[in-house]
């Protein structure tokens, strides 16, 4: 369990943050951007989760816990991506159970006509809101994969999440004001 007495610790001041193993990056390291962006979508969901209750409610809760496993897993540089009790790493039953949150969304929606609009309602924008901050954080760290080791299960979590926050707009939508669709040229 993580304890935090005080909050401030004045290391950061020299424009550096402390990764997992000890070492140092500039705070603007193609790493801390991926965490940085994988933080900002743990707060969008947050906001999301403000606006619906239930089982989605507690879904965007476990999906705000993996994120910040995500975000250690990302704060342990190396390429030796399996988990132990000293490393946390996001692993296939993550990612799987993603994909089964998928179908299970999906499965009564009615296949797409158009490309849709964010919108409908308050908790769909707000979902879909987090769903473009969840595709930056996977571009962040698809970016920093270009240059040194990534979790493979990390970049397939965030792929599956984006996939998972469209389809329960979707299914939000469904519930009552409908997905906004798009009508190309509409204002020519």
């Amino acid at each position: 369990m993580v304890k935090l007495n005080k909050i401030y610790t004045r290391t950061g001041d020299d424009g550096t943050t402390g990764l997992v193993d000890g070492s140092r990056r500039a705070k603007h390291d193609p790493r801390m951007a991926a965490i940085g962006d994988v933080d900002e979508l743990n707060s969008a969901l947050g906001l999301a989760a403000l606006a619906v209750d239930g089982a989605t409610l507690a879904d965007l809760r476990r999906i705000q816990n993996d994120l910040f496993d995500l975000g250690a897993d990302l704060a342990t540089p190396g390429d030796d991506f399996a988990p132990s009790d000293m490393v946390l790493r996001i692993v296939s039953p993550q990612v799987a159970w993603l994909e089964r949150a998928i179908d299970a969304a999906n499965a009564p929606l009615a296949p797409l006509t158009s490309f849709i609009l964010p919108g409908g309602s308050e908790a769909a924008a707000r979902v879909h809101l987090a769903r473009a901050v969840a595709r930056r954080a996977e571009r962040a760290t698809t970016a920093l994969a270009d240059s040194e080791p990534v979790n493979p299960q990390g970049l397939a979590y965030l792929n599956r999440l984006s996939d998972y926050l469209f389809v329960l707009a979707r299914a939000i939508n469904a519930r009552g004001e409908g997905d906004v669709q798009w009508v190309p040229g509409a204002n020519r």
